[in-house]
């Protein structure tokens, strides 16, 4: 996920609820490190499923509240066209303005900062009278990898892996 270790991010994360007067329990700390060690966004069920392999009682609930708290603290973010759930690099900063840049082939997810979107979103925000809490933007294509991939001419003969792509859609015109 990040260069970070999943030890600092956690101890990163403790401080600041330390300051909040909140607490980050084991198993939200445990939440938070499952979802540190996964290369892309991850699901609930997802994190069900490996939080299972140390709590094998856990239920759906369980991990709920874990990303409701995780939320809340701004440890994280919901990617809401997918409904999956990705660690935010930069949490000491909650009332940042994210966008997500999500591959539709691999689903990984890429936070970048959008300052220039950002201060409009906030004008925008005031002169409407709305009290902006944080804004998430998401935009839909193909990373890097992925884009090289499907532009390879030479599959046969190259570096990359071409296991479970799926060409796009190409549209047919009439005739």
């Amino acid at each position: 996920m990040q260069p970070c270790s999943a030890k600092k991010i956690i101890a990163d994360a403790e401080k600041l609820c330390i300051q909040r007067g909140v607490r980050l329990t084991a198993q939200r700390a445990e939440v938070l490190r499952l979802m540190i060690e996964h290369p892309h966004a991850i699901s609930a069920y997802d994190l069900l499923d490996k939080l299972r392999i140390s709590e094998p009682q856990a239920k759906p609930p369980t991990v709920y509240r874990a990303l409701d708290f995780l939320l809340e603290q701004a440890f994280i973010h919901r990617v809401e066209s997918n409904n999956s759930y990705v660690v935010c690099p930069h949490f000491d900063h909650p009332s940042h303005t994210s966008m997500l840049l999500v591959c539709d082939q691999c689903a990984s997810v890429t936070e970048r900062p959008a300052e220039g979107v950002e201060k409009w979103i906030r004008e925008q925000s005031t002169e409407s009278g709305f009290t902006l809490r944080h804004s998430i933007i998401e935009a839909h294509g193909l990373c890097q990898q992925c884009s090289a991939i499907l532009q390879c001419e030479d599959p046969e003969h190259c570096h990359h892996d071409h296991h479970n792509i799926v060409e796009p859609k190409r549209k047919v015109g009439r005739a």
